[in-house]
């Protein structure tokens, strides 16, 4: 027991040692010139998708939805970035209110998306804290959202 202790106690250190390792979330714009970090402060959760109507992008915006109320309260901001430029135009099936970005064929290469489908959340300070192709479940997007600002908040306390 005092082994596995000992080990995780250097895991920690280890880890808080590269707490302060930057990786920047891919800057984009959206509505006439905003750019992403005019929401630095505020977490960012991004959809990439060919368009609204593809099944991916679907099942996350219905997730969102079922967990929206519990994301808007810690000041979430939902993007949706499409790679079809005729999709720009379509509604989104969604009662969240998503910011569409521009150039989402841009976005999608700069995030590096292969697939069909990413999902990217990008926290208070900017960075890109997860960038996955796969839908996934809200809780791990509100562990990504809470997990950061309380991270933050320890690193500035002396």
């Amino acid at each position: 027991m005092k082994t596995l202790t000992l080990a995780l106690l250097a895991a920690f250190t280890l880890a808080s040692a590269h707490a302060e390792v930057v990786r920047p979330a891919p800057n984009f714009t959206w509505g006439t010139g905003r750019t992403l970090k005019s929401w630095q402060g505020q977490p960012v959760v991004l959809l990439i998708a060919p368009s609204p109507r593809s099944s991916a992008f679907r099942k996350q915006a219905g997730r969102i939805q079922a967990a929206y109320q519990e994301l808007a309260a810690r000041n979430v901001v939902f993007v949706a970035a499409f790679t079809d430029p005729e999709a720009a135009a379509e509604k989104i099936p969604s009662n969240v209110p998503f910011v569409l970005a521009n150039n989402g064929a841009q976005i999608a290469a700069n995030y590096g998306l292969e697939g069909d489908f990413a999902l990217a959340v990008i926290g208070r300070d900017g960075n890109l804290d997860l960038n996955s192709p796969k839908v996934i479940p809200t809780s791990r997007i509100m562990d990504m959202v809470i997990n950061n600002a309380e991270q933050q908040a320890a690193e500035r306390k002396p």
